[in-house]
């Protein structure tokens, strides 16, 4: 949630940087994203692949620390978004196969919820370090790395293969043959979502146009992350039983209202309540879309079609946040924001066709 003031008020960037960082980051990842299911598929093991994956992410964050130039910062959130790339398909598969198919929902709803809690501590943290510390930017960099080695630990240490994975030799291949017919229409949905789904460092920017200094941007991070602390286990649950399309669609459509809230918004104290929804939205689709994907993918080819999922989501992202940031200093500082509420409708119509 710093970056974007780190960017924009320590280093002077400009703010099509932002959108040029955070494009080129995800894109550049998204090829692993399909080739590291791939190969967990291949090998037969996932856990090297998130070991990896979360060993890059640690050392993303003293990258940040020591970056002099906007430059520095596309390299290290390159490495960031290598790491998640890496690791992001066999995690999910990790989830997958150590648990029965009607808890999924549970399951990626535990690890989202486990996952935010640091997502709430971690702002708040920071909040305290930069005001009751006087600590900058650089240092709550630095100090982020050693949660984040800690995860890497534990992950090694306590988190084992399932009993027997299956191998294939099969090569990837981005494509619709041997999918099934809902997966390519769920796929479909989310690439038109994504491309209206540009980096949050945007909301963030906007929030800091309307006056939110660093410190505050960070306690804003950790109330959307504490909404979704709060219920993404409950989602979870209630998609194990309801169903995920159900909670996708309400998800999609708090996000359009969201979005839509951000390109009106004239006074900072909205932005609160903004972002509190903005968590609800996460609630209602991360663990529960996780847990869609799980069920629609082929179990022989479960990596490889898990990782076209996070390839498509990171495909588009660069489009995406290249589109916000042209709009955001061509157009108007709305314009990025009724954009992303337009693609969202779009995505939405197109789920309610999804049949199982």
């Amino acid at each position: 949630p710093i970056t974007p003031a780190f960017l924009t008020t320590t280093l002077g960037a400009p703010v099509w940087s932002l959108g040029l960082i955070e494009g080129i980051a995800e894109s550049f990842a998204s090829i692993f994203k399909l080739y590291s299911g791939w190969l967990c598929d291949r090998v037969g093991q996932r856990k090297p692949f998130a070991l990896g994956g979360y060993g890059l992410g640690a050392l993303s964050k003293l990258g940040l620390a020591v970056s002099s130039t906007w430059l520095g910062v596309l390299l290290a959130r390159v490495v960031d978004r290598f790491g998640k790339g890496l690791r992001a398909a066999p995690r999910d598969v990790l989830i997958t196969e150590n648990c029965l198919p009607e808890q999924r929902g549970q399951a990626f709803g535990l690890h989202h919820t486990l996952e935010t809690y640091g997502e709430v501590f971690g702002p708040l943290l920071g909040f305290a370090l930069l005001n009751y510390f006087a600590f900058g930017y650089r240092q709550i960099f630095a100090i982020a790395f050693v949660p984040a080695l800690l995860g890497v630990l534990i992950l090694g240490k306590f988190v084992q293969e399932p009993a027997a994975v299956g191998k294939t030799r099969h090569r990837p291949q981005f494509t619709w043959q041997g999918l099934s017919a809902p997966y390519r229409r769920f796929l479909l949905a989310v690439g038109l979502f994504s491309l209206g789904n540009s980096s949050d460092a945007f909301l963030l920017l906007r929030s800091q146009d309307l006056g939110l200094g660093g410190a505050e941007l960070l306690l804003l991070y950790a109330l959307f992350n504490l909404v979704e602390a709060l219920l993404s286990l409950a989602a979870g649950n209630l998609s194990d039983r309801i169903g995920r399309r159900p909670l996708l669609i309400s998800g999609y459509f708090v996000f359009a209202l969201v979005y839509l809230g951000f390109a009106i918004a004239q006074q900072a104290a909205l932005i609160w309540g903004l972002f509190m929804l903005y968590g609800l939205y996460s609630t209602l689709t991360r663990g529960v879309q996780k847990a869609f994907v799980a069920d629609l993918v082929h179990p022989e080819r479960r990596g490889t079609e898990v990782g076209t999922f996070y390839l498509l989501v990171g495909l588009a992202a660069l489009p995406a946040s290249f589109i916000a940031g042209w709009l955001y200093t061509q157009v108007s500082v709305a314009a990025p924001f009724y954009f992303s509420a337009g693609t969202t409708l779009a995505a939405i119509a197109i789920l309610g066709t999804i049949r199982r």
